[in-house]
């Protein structure tokens, strides 16, 4: 006979979104009950976000042990074990692995169960040998790596982000299906790393940032000698002789087929709402996620969904962000909205590439010719040229009154860079603001200083204010 328990929340998926909702609860004294049938951590610790990053820090490591020749600098090839990359990897998952533990969240009083969790009805979820009948539900469950109906995919050895990290050995080509974030991340990494990499994007890599912007980071990629085909679909795959052959076509109507070693699937995401028995929550939901309000409920207003269960945007930050949000809604009953147009991005290649609030052309339906694009360049910047990081660009969108709207830029330290302004985008910020602040001298923060400054421009040049200014000199 199933064991009932009645707690006031029961989180689904022990991932980013989920421990943060059950870490939060818990602070509060609130009974928690925690369900995850796989790792501790979800997909951001154990196959995303922080492998990920772990590998391309071992690449830009191989790639600074080259040498400079902008610094006088001529270490030659660099001596590259891709196993101890590998090794390196797996440390750092292994050093963060305990704040995600089952100990630590039971330690904070959570009930967590290593099992998987179904819905039986609206009100109830089932979990190995528990039942449990919650106040609140909060899905979540993220997301798997969707991979295509291409055909032959099914008949040839592929990898995706869960299998990605297991490798041991330099892949000889590296075939990436896949040009948004992730697959230019790992093909910069590998590259890096001693692997010839190809990517196959069927539209235009990195098309959901500033197209300008995005150039740069692709024409960097190109200059490391990654070959990047966009507008180039992948039609089939097969086994070969000598690998793995793939077949695309590109935008001119053109065949190209390449064989690889290895081939890596990464054309984005799938929510994970299969299994969870959610018509017998009475939970609507599509293959692009389970149904939200912007309180991030769903059909059951019993029910909340976080993270990339929910469809919108798949990043870990926002995972986090939503179940803040949730913990205010479901502990102190105080309305909440998700907010899309505050959430940063950062593509992690070198050059990287940072986004927060409207884009230019979103800036631009919105509010017409009343916005403004400011520049800096890094190449005007002091610290970029001591450190011969001249490459790269920041825009900040000005709207009406000047108030700060969205910015973009990519560059060294761009993710850095972005957290200031996405604070500034938080807090209603203006030109006047982000003109105003003191930045030390000389960082990569002051593209911001010259960027809003330029807003007033054409100030010295007004009639009235100089007429004015010579009244104010008569008075000595």
């Amino acid at each position: 006979m199933a064991k009932l328990l009645t707690p006031d929340i029961c989180v689904i998926g022990a991932g980013s979104g989920g421990l943060s909702v059950a870490a939060a609860a818990a602070a509060f004294g609130v009974d928690v009950v925690l369900i995850e049938k796989g790792k501790m951590g979800g997909d951001c610790l154990n196959y995303g976000c922080v492998p990920s990053k772990a590998l391309l820090a071992a690449g830009k490591a191989a790639k600074q042990g080259q040498g400079s020749a902008a610094f006088g600098i001529h270490a030659g090839a660099a001596e590259i074990s891709f196993s101890e990359a590998n090794d390196h990897v797996r440390s750092v998952i292994a050093a963060i692995e305990p704040h995600d533990s089952q100990e630590r969240f039971e330690g904070l009083g959570v009930t967590v169960l290593r099992e998987h969790g179904q819905f039986t009805s609206p009100d109830c979820v089932s979990a190995g040998d528990h039942e449990i009948k919650a106040r609140r539900f909060v899905i979540a469950a993220g997301s798997s790596a969707l991979v295509p109906p291409i055909p032959g995919l099914d008949e040839v050895p592929y990898l995706i982000n869960e299998t990605l990290f297991n490798l041991r050995e330099t892949p000889e080509h590296l075939g990436i299906i896949g040009g948004g974030p992730i697959g230019l991340e790992m093909a910069q990494a590998h590259r890096r790393l001693g692997a010839k990499v190809t990517v196959f994007e069927a539209q235009t890599a990195l098309g959901k940032d500033d197209p300008e912007l995005a150039g740069i980071v692709l024409d960097a990629l190109k200059d490391e000698g990654i070959e990047i085909l966009q507008e180039t679909a992948v039609e089939r795959v097969e086994k070969t002789g000598d690998g793995i052959a793939v077949t695309a076509r590109n935008e001119a109507g053109d065949t190209v087929t390449q064989t690889v070693s290895h081939l890596l699937v990464a054309t984005g995401r799938a929510p994970n709402v299969d299994s969870l028995g959610l018509e017998a929550a009475g939970v609507d939901f599509s293959k692009k996620g389970i149904t939200v309000d912007k309180g991030l409920r769903t059909s059951n207003r019993k029910i909340y969904a976080i993270g990339d269960i929910a469809g919108g945007l798949q990043f870990t930050h926002v995972a986090g962000y939503q179940a803040g949000l949730v913990i205010r809604s479901i502990l102190f009953r105080l309305p909440v909205s998700m907010d899309n147009d505050q959430v940063p991005w950062v593509t992690y290649t070198s050059p990287e590439l940072g986004h927060v609030g409207l884009s230019e052309a979103a800036a631009r339906d919105r509010f017409g010719d009343k916005v403004k694009v400011l520049t800096a360049d890094y190449s005007g910047n002091d610290r970029a040229q001591a450190e011969a990081v001249t490459t790269g660009r920041l825009k900040l969108i000005a709207g009406p009154g000047g108030r700060l709207l969205g910015a973009e830029i990519v560059g060294a330290q761009a993710g850095e860079i972005i957290n200031l302004l996405s604070l500034a985008l938080s807090k209603k910020l203006k030109m006047k603001d982000l003109a105003g602040f003191i930045a030390p001298y000389p960082t990569l923060g002051e593209l911001v200083r010259r960027a809003a400054i330029s807003y007033y421009a054409d100030m010295p040049k007004s009639g009235w204010l100089r007429f004015g200014i010579g009244i104010l000199r008569k008075f000595g």
